[in-house]
């Protein structure tokens, strides 16, 4: 089953609009200077309709003098909307019951993006290549101490499934575990440089829409490359698609589950990485290809 990527890990944003009033040829400047396809019509900040290029193309045919005409005369008003959580799956097949192109994304009554058929497009493999995460932890996950790091911590904890240290195979699991502490936020405040405030200061914190100091997304993030390095052989990252779904607090315990859903080819290898905070909520959802080298023992 094809785990939904969703409308905003695709969506254009911001939004090219126009008001009902515009004229075409003032539309048709603003399309060609920003290299885009579309415009939102908004109204008193509503939404009222949608003109495309199909629609330039039918005022040609149907008006003799179409460059004043304002876009109120020939804008689609039929306006399909989505929120921005909606699978791409239910997206597409909005868009083939409704003969459209494209969907305006709505949330709580406000304009927040546009997705195309070729922004969809372009996600293609990765809709198929997704597969369904599922944390239930089976009978036959086993610890692992792994011989590719250069030290472990007491408090981290590798766990695996289906791990052998000669092959790996479509299903091979790794989880790895961790605390994220006051001290780790800190240290990687330093090593990246990223003091934002919301992470360390907690008085400022406080007035974010938070309420409080949360760990940075990338330091999150950073435990699945943990659960990579536990693989047996040397791993590299080809590349990484991450979205962050929700925050996570200082001092809670995650999870990053790394599983391998196809093999490349040529020691390259597709996985889904996510992780999981300590009461095993996901936080982030993300899909990686990584070559794995063979162990060299030194």
């Amino acid at each position: 089953m094809a785990f939904p990527i969703r409308v905003n890990d695709v969506m254009s944003s911001p939004v090219r609009t126009a008001t009902p009033d515009t004229t075409a040829d003032e539309a048709a400047a603003t399309c060609r200077e920003d290299g885009v396809g579309s415009l939102v019509v908004v109204e008193n900040g509503d939404v009222v309709g949608i003109v495309t290029s199909d629609d330039f193309v039918r005022l040609l045919g149907d008006v003799s003098e179409p460059t004043g005409c304002p876009l109120r005369k020939f804008m689609s008003t039929e306006v399909v909307t989505v929120t921005a959580d909606t699978p791409i799956g239910d997206a597409v097949e909005i868009m083939f019951d409704n003969d459209i192109a494209r969907l305006v994304i709505v949330e709580d009554g406000s304009l927040e993006g546009l997705v195309s058929s070729n922004d969809i497009v372009r996600y293609v493999p990765q809709i198929f290549r997704r597969y369904e995460f599922d944390y239930t932890r089976p009978d036959s996950i086993r610890s692992r101490i792994p011989s590719e790091t250069a030290y472990e911590l007491s408090g981290w904890e590798t766990d695996a499934i289906g791990l052998s240290d000669s092959r790996i195979t479509v299903g091979d699991r790794v989880e790895f575990t961790k605390a994220l502490t006051e001290r780790d936020v800190r240290a990687f405040a330093t090593a990246s440089g990223d003091t934002n405030r919301l992470h360390l200061d907690d008085e400022y914190a406080r007035a974010t829409r938070f309420g409080r100091r949360i760990v940075h997304g990338t330091l999150v993030g950073g435990v699945i490359s943990a659960a990579l390095a536990r693989f047996p052989g040397v791993t590299i990252y080809v590349s990484e698609n991450l979205t962050f779904l929700s925050p996570v607090e200082l001092g809670d315990r995650v999870t990053a589950i790394c599983e391998i859903i196809e093999d490349i080819g040529r020691g390259k290898y597709q996985l889904t990485t996510d992780v999981v905070d300590s009461k095993g909520e996901r936080v982030i959802e993300g899909q990686a290809v990584v070559l794995i080298d063979e162990s060299r023992d030194v």
